[in-house]
């Protein structure tokens, strides 16, 4: 007896789920060069508030954005959980700490809602989507929108 295949199967996106706080957060798989463990920062004299400092990373400069200050939360200290997302920023490779990092989930791209508009507040300018789970919310993030060209700009002079 043959069995029917269903070769229409809905479309699946796969997101590095990452907490910030009492948030979860996800950014697309695709975006990430890697996750790394909390090297030693070292601090850089002058650069700009949003930056803890940078990190060898196989013999390149890194550097290490503090994305608590970002997100306008509190700081909190570097613990065995915390890890460095490493992302490609336009021409620059840059290092985002982040409280922890989950899983890699598997998204339904049809169950991706699109952000609310929350008015013109820094946090609205890089989140791409919503995807409601059983365990809460995640918060999409599209990784380009991270930092803004000022920002950007600030990073070049390190």
């Amino acid at each position: 007896m043959n069995q029917a295949v269903d070769t229409h199967s809905a479309q699946v996106s796969r997101w590095v789920t990452f907490q910030l706080g009492d948030e979860t957060y996800g950014i697309d798989v695709m975006q990430i060069r890697e996750v790394l463990r909390s090297p030693v920062i070292s601090p850089v004299p002058g650069a700009p508030a949003f930056v803890l400092g940078i990190i060898n990373l196989r013999g390149n400069v890194v550097a290490i954005i503090d994305t608590r200050s970002l997100f306008n939360l509190p700081p909190r200290e570097v613990d065995d959980a915390s890890r460095i997302i490493i992302l490609e920023a336009g021409d620059y490779v840059v290092g985002f700490l982040v409280d922890s990092v989950s899983e890699v989930a598997e998204l339904r791209n049809e169950k991706i809602e699109t952000a609310p508009d929350t008015g013109s507040g820094e946090a609205s300018r890089f989140i791409s989507g919503l995807y409601n789970r059983a365990d809460g919310l995640l918060i999409l993030i599209e990784a380009s929108r991270l930092l803004s060209d000022e920002e950007m700009a600030e990073l070049a002079t390190i």
